[in-house]
């Protein structure tokens, strides 16, 4: 039989890594698995692991992809391994999306990979530099709760919450990248194209950076472009390099005159060190989709369960308003007062993890995970969903939404939302502070109700970034104390 119609799934409970269990399935020899999986595939992969054991494998077509689901392979995978499974594996959305897996994501680990770290973390993505774009954090948020404001100045109004936080993300990101606000009727690009465009294109990468490609797996479709996606990519490819292009050229010739950006910083640094900040290098630094999407989905998350559980709600209040008063807003160097705000985040980040199965990594030489040989060139799946909900590592409770668990020392550190090891999200501490300010000012300003008795349901969505099924409504009313502090 084709190993391509092979289930293969190695079970914990053997010595050695030549014992596994094969279970045979409908021989689809150019496909393995894949007519095997559901989405969303981390629930899929977590059935999976509870019957075969929580280090597993399967075929996709010819390639092997290790699944794991256990936080001590975890840890072995980015400890014992970490330099062996720095790479990624090579898919269409790298190839045109990510500039031909040049991006600081998707590159492979190498020269170029260390000099786009380096550049990232002391340059974009410094604690000194995120703290140069606090007035843009600050800003934005307020906007957000001003807009807030302005539906619910009356009382309870129902509100739509999904495309409130992405513009606000959004255009977070794209004042400390380019100075530009894009989103919104108070947008400030003057070229009303030029923002029609950029819109477009964030909602075109969006939906197709997590796009399940068949044909990355099974060659022969890739002569047929399966689904027009790679007509689509390159199309998206041309844009996105354009638009980007434009941003350094406006940027390098003056026109732009705010200079506290991303790209202001980087560029002059190219006039010193050309080689190190090339143009390419500049848009390696995945600017148009970093620290987006998965903002807004924590926040939509959050929300979410705050809904579900109105006594939270109140704890967090009252933390807030015995710590902050009633007197002024909250900022964002309040946050370091405020732990249980910073504990609802981390559970919201245990319990809904933006990315559910990380970024695949890719073994450059043979090696073992927990006893079991990965051979070379071989795809690693990181479930940190299922991990994040094993009742070993997190107790009896483990899929109850319950931020008190963080009071216990050394809780966050076992959270892999933003991976771990040298492959981890530089973008991690960004995240966090944007999160942790707006979430803090949602709940001090505003009274917060579901629309109907029923809780909120918590079905997920699609894609990469995996959010609800459904955008989150809510009665949203502002405290009265806040009404003449939210300048409307």
């Amino acid at each position: 039989m084709n190993k391509a119609t092979l289930f293969t799934l190695y079970c914990s409970n053997q010595e050695h890594s030549k014992n596994f269990l094969r279970v045979h399935h409908i021989d689809l020899p150019l496909i393995g698995n894949l007519h095997q999986l559901k989405q969303p595939f981390h629930r899929t992969f977590y059935r999976l692991s509870q019957k075969y054991g929580k280090v597993f494998s399967l075929w996709f077509d010819s390639r092997l992809v290790i699944v794991v689901s256990s936080q001590t392979a975890a840890q072995e995978c980015f400890s014992k391994n970490d330099i062996v499974l720095a790479n990624r594996p090579r898919f269409l959305t790298g190839t045109y999306i990510g500039f031909n897996n040049t991006t600081v994501s998707l590159s492979p680990c190498g020269d170029h990979w260390r000099n786009l770290r380096r550049i990232i973390t002391l340059e974009v993505l410094s604690n000194h530099r995120i703290t140069s774009f606090l007035e843009i954090r600050r800003d934005e948020i307020m906007r957000l709760v001003q807009k807030l404001a302005q539906e619910c100045s009356n009382g309870f109004k129902q509100v739509e919450l999904r495309s409130k936080f992405s513009e606000m993300t959004f255009n977070t990101i794209m004042r400390m990248v380019s100075g530009k606000r894009y989103y919104g009727d108070d947008c400030d690009v003057t070229d009303v194209e030029e923002a029609r465009k950029f819109r477009e294109l964030g909602k075109e990468l969006v939906a197709l950076a997590g796009a399940n490609n068949p044909g990355d797996f099974i060659s022969v479709l890739r002569w047929f472009d399966f689904d027009g996606l790679e007509s689509k990519l390159k199309s998206i490819s041309e844009r996105a390099d354009s638009f980007l292009q434009g941003l350094i050229d406006e940027h390098r010739s003056g026109k732009q005159r705010n200079t506290n950006t991303m790209i202001d910083h980087l560029l002059t640094q190219q006039q010193s060190h050309p080689e190190y900040y090339s143009d390419q290098i500049i848009k390696g630094q995945d600017m148009l989709l970093a620290g987006t999407d998965t903002s807004s989905v924590t926040l939509e998350w959050t929300m979410s369960n705050f809904l579900n559980h109105p006594k939270i709600i109140k704890r967090a209040r009252k933390e807030i308003d015995v710590q902050i008063g009633e007197n002024r807003l909250l900022d964002e160097p309040d946050i370091s007062k405020l732990n249980y705000i910073q504990n609802i985040v981390y559970e919201t980040f245990r319990l809904h993890p933006a990315a559910p199965l990380l970024l695949p990594h890719f073994s450059s030489e043979d090696c073992t995970i927990e006893g079991y040989k990965v051979p070379q060139n071989t795809m690693v799946m990181v479930n940190a969903w299922a991990i994040h909900r094993d009742p070993k590592v997190w107790g009896d409770d483990s899929i109850e939404f319950k931020p008190e668990r963080f009071e216990k020392e050394g809780e966050a550190n076992k959270l892999l939302t933003f991976g771990i090891g040298r492959r981890a999200c530089p973008g991690a501490n960004l995240a966090q502070r944007t999160v942790n300010l707006a979430l803090g000012l949602l709940i001090q300003c505003f009274e917060w109700e579901r629309t109907t008795d029923e809780e909120i349901d918590m079905d997920e969505g699609k894609g990469l970034a995996v959010s609800r099924k459904i955008p989150l409504e809510a009665m949203c009313k502002v405290r009265d104390t806040f009404t003449t502090k939210i300048i409307i």
